[in-house]
């Protein structure tokens, strides 16, 4: 539900306009020194400001709470909050009987019977995603020296990103795009046959970020377009090196030492300012919605450090079982 991991156990809490949003981290060892500072670098990565990005500016000061004693953590249960601050929850007074297309905010309504928070988005916003970085912080520093690296590929099927945010902005519309990530030095032996494969562990855990739809490892999808032995990775070293990576980083869902790399398809914005036909439920008629508001003209450019804070949560979470 909203929980994930068996060791470093990760619970993600709030709604987008609520008072605050966090995390809290069962399972995390103790003496690793951290402090605020130490979540500057990529609370900064996720935050808004870059064109194409909503202007809904929070400070994303972390608090820590629990967990941390002189410094260091304790071993104790590890409490990070944020404030919500800049919230303009009038913006989405008309959503509850006009949904958005592509949005949750008609699947929300139904499964909690209308007791949803739909400010904002409420639980489905992207807001919650601080969450998911604040606890990656954390995990890099228990998985290091493994090195867990994520870039914007392309934005809207163009490899000219600027040009097509720009573009997207200029006709009040929305685009998404492809995130690669890259793991480096991850030992042999993460991950199991079959259901908890290192694959169903990484994908299990990036679909819990808003607006991702689909994954692919090594060579994904068009590796059934190859040949065996075309896609086949020819070992090079006895430590298990090989000459091509189209698994990715793993065969037999275990981490094999070799890199690993997948990439994730981020949809566009479901919030845009050009002009919709949809359905008022209330009355049962076609309406045009024109949705006005703050909203991202492009969400994946905040996505990459999201997902390295996902795949570091799955790395330490294996690291921390492998060493009970």
């Amino acid at each position: 539900m909203n929980s994930f991991g068996r060791i470093f156990r990760i619970n993600i809490f709030g709604e987008s306009h609520g008072p605050e949003v966090g995390v809290t981290i069962d399972g995390c060892p103790p003496g690793i020194l951290l402090s605020g500072e130490d979540f500057e670098i990529d609370l900064a990565r996720r935050k808004s400001g870059a064109k194409g990005t909503t202007p809904r500016k929070e400070s994303d000061i972390p608090r820590l709470i629990s967990g941390v004693y002189q410094g260091h953590t304790t071993g104790a249960p590890l409490t990070i909050l944020f404030e919500n601050a800049d919230t303009r929850s009038e913006d989405y007074a008309d959503f509850t009987d006009i949904p958005r297309p592509g949005h949750a905010d008609f699947t929300a309504r139904k499964k909690y019977s209308g007791f949803n928070d739909p400010r904002g988005g409420g639980r489905f916003s992207g807001r919650i995603t601080i969450g998911l970085v604040a606890a990656g912080v954390i995990a890099r520093k228990i998985i290091a020296p493994v090195e867990v690296k994520a870039i914007l590929k392309e934005a809207g099927g163009e490899k000219e990103i600027e040009h097509a945010i720009r573009s997207a902005i200029d006709a009040k519309d929305s685009i998404g795009g492809i995130i690669e990530c890259k793991g480096e030095q991850i030992p042999v032996g993460f991950g199991e046959p079959f259901f908890d494969s290192l694959e169903s562990l990484i994908s299990h855990m990036i679909f819990s970020i808003p607006a991702i739809r689909g994954i692919e490892f090594g060579a994904g999808f068009s590796a059934a377009g190859m040949r065996g032995s075309e896609h086949n990775d020819s070992f090079i070293s006895a430590d298990g090196r090989t000459e091509t990576n189209h698994t990715g980083g793993i065969s037999g869902g275990i981490s094999n030492g070799n890199p690993l790399v997948f990439r994730v398809a981020v949809k566009p914005a479901s919030s845009i300012s050009k002009k919709q036909r949809t359905i008022n439920m209330a009355t049962g008629e076609m309406v045009d919605l024109e949705i006005e508001g703050r909203h991202d003209a492009c969400i994946a450019l905040r996505v990459p450090v999201i997902v390295e804070a996902a795949t570091a949560i799955v790395l330490a979470d294996l690291f921390l079982t492998s060493n009970q």
